[in-house]
């Protein structure tokens, strides 16, 4: 408490006058020491006020352990990789990230389904969409050939793909976050990946890649055994992508030739091998993704430079929008090819949903803000809408030849 000397009465002279209106006279010591008084008791007041909103602050009470608790964090922090707010921002953003089912799951599962992105299933989609496109095309042709393929074949691969997809989807991310767990902590949108953050040992995600590679090779051994060798010659790729960002600019174009491969493999799934339809297709959809996964890279360009990564997104940089522009125009020309190598090009579903993918497609190159990350992120899920119209133009196509 702060002692305030009161004031004498010898030092003051109360005067009433007539009118009943009260005047305080004071001497020129007691108002001295009324100033000196007061401006103690202000000092007085900031100094405690300030030390109990800094005790209040949700902020300061509440997030401060994800600091405290955390010595890698605060190496960043001492290191001026990224400020404190930075990094108690990026944890609500991954937790606001989870969604109302993963963020219900035990605590020691999430970090598991954080490994495979099931909270982020953007890469599945896009992963699974080439591997709709070869299986419908390869159905369409064998249908108008006469083969006995029945829808119900079709929906089978169309299953069996799309857990194949899943699984080995989530074994690329968590091959991608161990190889990177010492550069994904200098990047803020992976600083909280389970690995870099130290959730998951390196240990307990070898063990976890090992499992998800064994089922994906159990869903491998359901295809027909001509689709075995052609789907392990990808592998290589799958495991050794992530290392190409640490000596070339063109890591995305190793990321394209794994994470297209269904577009080859869902033609031998369905018991067709047409080279003329296949490669077009793959190699439409190996630059969709090189032109999808650029937008994906310009998120991280700031932090990239930093830790030394590279990407498409820093060699081409202020030419990216004018390369896109060209490498879009090439991939249409392969998709049209592909869909009249396969003779389906003048069917209504296959026109429609061309004329579509292609709206889309520049519509994305035209109005995608490369040097704002979330306009970034938000451009790069629209592929998976672009994506589904054209899978469901094909499918149109395919019921239309099977039943009438």
């Amino acid at each position: 408490m702060l002692g305030l000397r009161s004031l004498k009465t010898s030092s003051t002279i109360l005067n009433i006058n007539s009118k009943n209106l009260l005047s305080i006279h004071i001497t020129k010591p007691a108002l001295t020491s009324l100033l000196n008084n007061s401006l103690a008791l202000s000092r007085w007041s900031n100094k405690n006020s300030t030390r109990l909103q800094h005790s209040t602050s949700p902020q300061n009470s509440i997030n401060d352990p994800i600091i405290s608790n955390n010595k890698k964090y605060q190496d960043l922090i001492k290191n001026g990789v990224f400020t404190k707010e930075q990094i108690i921002q990026s944890e609500k953003d991954r937790l606001n990230g989870l969604g109302p089912i993963i963020s219900k799951l035990p605590k020691k599962i999430i970090p598991y389904c954080e490994l495979m992105r099931l909270e982020k299933p953007v890469g599945t989609w896009l992963l699974y969409l080439p591997c709709t496109w070869s299986i419908i095309i390869s159905s369409i042709m064998l249908v108008s050939q006469g083969a006995n393929i029945g829808l119900s074949q079709t929906l089978y691969m169309l299953t069996l793909f799309g857990l194949g997809s899943l699984i080995m989807r989530g074994a690329g991310c968590t091959i991608n976050d161990l190889l990177d767990r010492n550069l994904d902590d200098k990047v803020i949108r992976s600083l909280q990946r389970p690995i870099a953050s130290g959730r998951v040992t390196p240990v307990q995600a070898t063990t976890f890649l090992t499992a998800q590679t064994a089922l994906g090779l159990g869903i491998l051994t359901q295809l027909p055994h001509e689709c075995w060798w052609l789907g392990l010659a990808s592998l290589p790729i799958v495991f050794t992508y992530p290392l190409f960002k640490r000596f070339t600019y063109y890591p995305q174009a190793a990321l394209s030739a794994c994470f297209n491969w269904g577009a080859l493999l869902g033609f031998p799934a369905m018991g067709l091998v047409d080279w003329s339809v296949m490669l077009p297709l793959y190699g439409a959809t190996y630059i969709w993704c090189m032109i999808y996964d650029t937008i994906y890279a310009h998120q991280d360009k700031k932090f990239d430079i930093k830790a030394g990564i590279k990407s498409t997104a820093l060699a081409w940089g202020d030419s990216s929008k004018k390369i896109f522009y060209g490498l879009g125009s090439v991939q249409m020309s392969l998709l049209a090819l592909t869909c009249y190598n396969a003779g389906i090009l003048m069917g209504p579903g296959v026109l429609c949903g061309l004329g579509i993918f292609g709206y889309r497609l520049f519509n994305m190159i035209k109005k995608v803000d490369l040097n704002n990350p979330g306009n970034c992120w938000k451009w790069f899920k629209s592929n998976i809408d672009t994506g589904l119209f054209f899978t469901g133009a094909l499918f149109f196509d395919y019921l239309l030849n099977l039943f009438f």
